[in-house]
């Protein structure tokens, strides 16, 4: 069985052809559509009997300098060297848990923050994607009190139809949640929840099964998002995703519209259908 770093390093060596780094294409007819085993290592400067190995997950401890060597090799992004990184060690991971939430929820500074964000839709999120507040903003444009409990973005965009019908960018926006959570699956090995998560999405979503086949890794941090509202219309917001140092184990997730645009007189109008609430919370 291929392991998961095998998967990953055989999805990066596919994107790249020979010629591309200065190497003969040969004569032959080749088996793969990228660089072999023995090319990679031939440009990563280590031995291809070590780099099989690599592939096997059989080594005991990957130096810095061999992952940056690979890395270099494969023109790796700074994410998905990380993710490479933790696929090696994975014992220098993240454990499954991050800080404690304040025993009374609502004082989470993080919680407050969310709810003080009321013109711009905002949600906090944990590693998982599962939506542990959100404001009236946020409520009005995904309504999240409908959501299964608990609450999941990534659950709600390719396992529930009438949440996907909502993203006018569906593909796009699927994209970028699949490499994101292959990220966390790196950073995180051990979260038995996370681990749960993809199987479920793996096993009643196609789409999701050939998103994660393609092994694309990277953070979601900013884009823009197209929504198709039930009430309100065509909606377009700037999204912004923060980490917060002090929690690593939470995000949170601002939805932007832009000034004076037609976004932003449409959520002018459900903000005002929406009484004044204390922000939602589902942990």
């Amino acid at each position: 069985m291929e392991t998961e770093i095998g998967a990953f390093l055989r999805t990066r060596r596919d994107r790249i052809t020979p010629t591309q780094v200065g190497l003969p294409a040969g004569v032959t007819r080749r088996r793969v559509p990228g660089l072999r085993r023995e090319e990679l290592a031939l440009l990563a400067g280590v031995s291809p009997d070590y780099y099989v190995r690599l592939e096997q997950g059989r080594t005991s401890h990957v130096s810095d300098q061999v992952l940056h060597a690979v890395a270099r090799a494969l023109s790796l992004s700074e994410e998905e060297t990380e993710h490479l990184r933790n696929l090696a060690r994975p014992a220098d991971a993240a454990g499954p848990t991050g800080p404690r939430t304040p025993a009374n929820f609502a004082d989470d500074p993080l919680v407050r923050l969310v709810d003080v964000m009321a013109g711009a839709p905002t949600m906090l999120l944990d590693v998982r994607m599962d939506i542990v507040a959100a404001n009236a903003a946020a409520e009005a444009v995904f309504e999240v009190t409908r959501m299964a409990q608990p609450p999941n973005s990534a659950r709600q965009l390719f396992l529930v139809p009438e949440a996907r019908a909502r993203y006018a960018n569906w593909d796009a926006a699927a994209d970028e949640v699949v490499a994101h959570l292959r990220l966390m699956t790196g950073r995180r090995p051990h979260d038995a929840r996370l681990t749960s998560l993809i199987g479920e999405l793996a096993i009643h979503s196609e789409e999701f099964r050939q998103l994660w086949s393609k092994g694309e890794v990277r953070e979601k941090r900013a884009g823009v998002v197209q929504l198709l509202h039930p009430v309100a219309g065509p909606l377009e917001f700037d999204y912004q995703m923060l980490t917060v140092p002090a929690r690593p184990d939470r995000v949170l997730l601002t939805y932007l519209p832009r000034v004076d645009s037609p976004t932003a007189e449409a959520l002018q109008v459900l903000l005002s259908w929406v009484a004044p609430a204390e922000p939602i919370t589902t942990a």
